[in-house]
């Protein structure tokens, strides 16, 4: 007869875990003050974490990278603690963060495409392509975009 074995997970002391995630350790005990992260704790009392908290702080961080602030996110994580009587109003968050996040978006691109015609524009300037007398704001208006 086989004996079964249990898997260990693998725990990560904060500096590992810290490399890990790519965030600090000062960053990783905010994260935990601010209830977003709660590492886990040994039997002496030192705090550890696991690939699980790994993938926690990846999706937080994608959450952040879209513009959620710290307030948003200690909302979404108090919300996902209260079980799925709440996914409405997470739901409800995460629509209004995309809408914030998609008209950034949209600003960022306007901006890249105002930093490309100026590229184009002084490479044509250097290159001859654009006579020394047409303006930027000139060139601008022939590519029909507006600064």
């Amino acid at each position: 007869m086989a004996t079964k074995t249990v898997a260990t997970e693998k725990r990560y002391r904060i500096g590992e875990f810290a490399s890990k995630t790519g965030l600090s350790g000062p960053t990783l005990r905010y994260y935990e003050k601010e209830g977003l992260v709660k590492p886990h704790r040994s039997d002496n009392g030192l705090r550890y974490y696991t690939d699980a908290d790994a993938s926690w702080i990846k999706f937080l961080l994608h959450l952040k990278g879209t513009g959620m602030t710290i307030e948003q996110l200690k909302q979404y994580v108090a919300w996902r603690a209260e079980g799925d009587a709440t996914i409405t109003k997470r739901l409800q968050l995460l629509k209004n963060v995309r809408r914030g996040f998609l008209q950034e978006f949209e600003e960022l691109q306007h901006s890249m495409t105002i930093l490309n015609d100026k590229i184009d524009w002084y490479q044509g300037k250097v290159d001859g392509h654009i006579s020394d007398n047409e303006g930027f704001a000139n060139y601008l208006a022939s590519l029909n975009h507006e600064e």
